[in-house]
């Protein structure tokens, strides 16, 4: 039977098969498959065998349509870490304020989903501790690029209506950094998800991380939604640098005026890319990004 992975711990795995849940391990041809990704993830629909004590196993998984992923350093080297298989939709969460928002962070998560083609929700949350219009400002630059930007405000509770309208029937993903009110949110859409709320640690000023364990969450109307662990640092996989201009919806439209082909947009005379970044047409905080991430400063 056909199920979907919604948890994942300590080798077990959590597959809703539509009229049941079940607890299921993994066949052990796919562990000896084993490379340096995760083999199966949350949001991974999978083939399994019902066994008699009414738990399962995992015989295969279907191939993935997209996937939300990072590169995680290990002892072992570079992983391929899927923070949620197939997703319909991320909604990437950044605070207005406490934490500061980290905009060259939201714009390697916006690499990652202009490759990986997923549609995006930029949630600026905490809107109350700097007001609407200097929410709007801080975020401005991302809806002028065409950028779906919702402001929200866990604690007065603005626009939760919408942000429940935005998850349903979908497989979503709630992520950006530690400490800035995706599982608060989550407890507005939904009460019941029962989430662990965390502030932020008094010594750094860096959230804590209040969820460890990577799940879907049924919601009442429909769809799911995966609360990620808060990420305090995102690296790129398998993103070479002279790719990178393509995934900056700025960039892309001029890199054909360049006068090289293979422009870097950093040094080059008769570069179109930095001449828009004088003109003003191109953002300097996202032109800052992307020479960073060119320079292999992607951490």
């Amino acid at each position: 039977m056909r199920g979907l992975v919604t948890r994942l711990q300590a080798g077990f795995y959590t597959v809703d098969i539509g009229q049941d849940v079940l607890s299921c391990r993994m066949r052990g041809k796919h562990k000896q498959s084993r490379k340096n990704e995760d083999i199966i993830a949350v949001g991974d629909w999978v083939e399994i065998t019902l066994l008699e004590d009414g738990t399962g196993v995992i015989e295969d998984i279907y191939p993935r349509e997209n996937a939300f992923i990072r590169m995680a350093p290990t002892a072992r080297g570079s992983y391929k870490q899927i923070l949620l298989a197939n997703p319909d939709q991320v909604l990437l969460v950044f605070a207005c304020d406490d934490p500061p928002p980290s905009l060259r962070m939201l714009d390697r998560f916006l690499v990652i989903t202009e490759k990986q083609k997923i549609p995006v929700l930029i949630v600026a949350n905490k809107v109350d501790l700097v007001g609407l219009d200097a929410a709007e400002q801080i975020f401005s630059i991302y809806t002028d690029l065409g950028y779906d930007v919702l402001l929200t405000s866990a604690k007065g509770k603005l626009h939760i209506t919408e942000l429940k309208q935005r998850l349903i029937g979908k497989i979503s993903a709630l992520s950006g950094p530690s400490g800035v009110g995706k599982s608060s949110l989550l407890n507005q859409v939904q009460p019941d998800l029962g989430l662990r709320i965390g502030g932020l640690k008094d010594s750094s000023g860096k959230g804590r991380h209040t969820t460890v364990v990577r799940e879907l969450f049924p919601l009442v109307k429909g769809g799911y939604v995966a609360d990620m662990p808060g990420l305090r640092a995102l690296s790129l996989w398998d993103t070479q640098p002279e790719e990178l201009d393509g995934y900056f919806p700025e960039l892309r439209e001029l890199v054909a005026d360049c006068q090289f082909n293979d422009c870097t947009h950093i040094v080059e005379p008769g570069c179109a890319v930095k001449a828009a970044v004088e003109d003003g047409t191109v953002s300097t905080q996202r032109y800052d990004s992307y020479v960073r991430l060119r320079l292999g400063d992607d951490g």
